[in-house]
């Protein structure tokens, strides 16, 4: 479910290769991204981690028919805190590949990473208030890329965001033709290698402590949001709104909430 590959020790690529699931976030994908971070994180040759994907989506999302067993929704609420904690806090240079649809905690992984190199054809999309749910865990990486009222935009909203409005939005870096997109991004990850790996490594650090809190305080803080609005009734019905292809029936709002 997930390519390394090794050509150049400095760049390393890993490829999402679910393409019948629409690289939808399962469990076992989620671990094999977080564990081949960490295993490039500690790897003194590597400079840059390309995050890209096999098929017409780069990722659709968590995998939510997997997220619907029972003890489900924890488990993979925490494996996608991990993941994004794995990423955000990796000391290399980190590019997201992006083209096709990038949808809740698929379009996180853009959000976790330093740039963004988009294709012409990416749509990007935070639907989770329209499920009933809380893109809680992606508003940490959100927050600290973006200005306040785009995080709103894409959180409140759920709207689909095309590429311009993505950059404008500073979601992502660079705009290009769908074919031209690896060469990008390997253009980037040149550029990036000029930089001396330690102050790299020590800047992001910087960045991370900068910040109201650590990341990691962060994500923790989010799981319970995520946890308490994925077992809702809204989260129920927005959910099986989504699977039966209708709208959803919203009730009363909660005053408790």
């Amino acid at each position: 479910m997930l390519i390394i590959n090794h050509d150049d020790p400095a760049i390393r690529v890993l490829t999402l290769n679910r393409p019948e699931k629409r690289n939808a976030l399962s469990l076992a994908l989620i671990d094999q991204i977080t564990a081949a971070f960490l295993q490039v994180n500690g790897d003194p040759k590597a400079r840059v981690i390309i995050l890209a994907a096999n098929g017409p989506a780069f990722c659709a999302g968590l995998d939510l028919n997997e997220a619907a067993i029972p003890g489900g929704a924890e488990k993979s609420a925490e494996a996608l805190a991990r993941m994004y904690e794995a990423i955000g806090n990796s000391p290399l240079i980190t590019i997201a590949a992006a083209s096709g649809a990038a949808m809740g905690g698929g379009a996180g992984l853009l959000a976790a990473c330093d740039f963004v190199v988009a294709a012409d054809d990416l749509t990007i999309a935070y639907p989770e208030v329209r499920r009933g749910l809380v893109a809680a865990l992606v508003t940490c990486l959100l927050r600290r890329r973006l200005s306040d009222g785009a995080v709103r935009h894409l959180i409140l909203l759920g709207e689909n965001i095309l590429p311009t409005k993505a950059r404008e939005m500073n979601l992502v870096n660079d705009v290009v033709p769908k074919t031209r997109l690896m060469d990008e991004a390997m253009q980037w990850a040149r550029d990036a290698c000029a930089g001396a790996p330690g102050a790299i490594a020590r800047s992001k650090r910087l960045l991370d402590e900068l910040s109201a809190r650590p990341l990691k305080d962060d994500l923790q803080l989010a799981l319970q949001f995520h946890l308490s609005a994925r077992n809702s009734a809204e989260a129920e019905e927005g959910i099986a709104a989504f699977r039966e292809k209708r709208e959803p029936k919203w009730g009363e709002r909660d005053l408790g909430v």
